[in-house]
């Protein structure tokens, strides 16, 4: 039943957003093509419910053959990302695209954020469980680490730092959502999501009163309060701080 209600609702809702924001779309495409005369888009692979590969959209945020580096993750002070991608991502315009996927039936308005193939292939058997619902656009963590690139920020190695700080509590957070979703949980995390992009704290609130209603782990709502430096931990499943990529 849930799977029906959940399906149905990202039909609707994608498709408004879709008819809704396609005057943005539109101009944020015509910006990005303006710049530099390539695509809009950029196409990712990524790995969906099961493991099962899809193309992701996204309007591109940075420098033609960006992801041919080999770096995966991005600070804001990353030289590849474009005049105008610093717009789209601070507005969260790359994700907008994104409603094709949930019409498509590849995402849902709702889940784990999909990860690039390779990272996929580092789970743990818990994180596994992240891939047994379809990805979403945002979830708890979405909200929480929004400001992921700010964190990033001046890292001589982002990707690491990512592993030891941020895909640990990201994880934790995914399988919080993957036990606890439900069709009330998942429209408070599109209202919070809105929230968030016009006032983070507020939007943290909610995320924390949702963990401690539901009971999780207390140093859980205590990183996703983020009033403080985020430790270091093993993803979940693991027992020692990723050291080396």
């Amino acid at each position: 039943m849930y799977s029906v209600s959940m399906r149905a609702l990202d039909i609707g809702l994608s498709l408004i957003g879709l008819i809704v924001f396609s005057p943005i779309i539109l101009a944020a495409m015509i910006a990005v093509w303006w710049q530099d005369g390539s695509s809009p888009f950029y196409v990712a692979k990524r790995a969906g419910r099961g493991e099962r590969p899809f193309e992701m959209v996204k309007l591109r945020s940075m420098v033609k053959n960006a992801d041919r580096t080999g770096v995966a993750s991005t600070s804001n002070t990353d030289m590849r990302i474009t005049r105008v991608g610093h717009f789209i991502r601070r507005y969260k315009l790359d994700e907008i695209t994104q409603l094709w996927n949930v019409l498509k039936g590849d995402m849902s308005l709702v889940g784990p954020r999909p990860n690039v193939l390779q990272a996929v292939g580092g789970y743990s058997s818990e994180e596994k469980k992240l891939l047994t619902v379809r990805p979403g656009i945002t979830d708890l963590a979405s909200i929480v680490f929004s400001d992921e690139g700010e964190i990033l920020r001046g890292s001589p190695n982002p990707d690491l730092l990512y592993e030891q700080i941020i895909r640990p509590w990201k994880s934790r957070l995914g399988l919080f959502y993957v036990e606890k979703r439900s069709i009330v949980l998942n429209l408070q995390l599109i209202l919070l999501t809105v929230v968030a992009i016009l006032n983070k704290p507020a939007a943290l609130e909610g995320v924390n009163r949702i963990l401690a209603r539901n009971g999780a782990d207390p140093e859980l709502i205590d990183v996703s309060r983020r009033d403080k430096a985020l430790p270091a931990f093993p993803p979940p499943g693991m027992t020692n701080v990723v050291q080396s990529l």
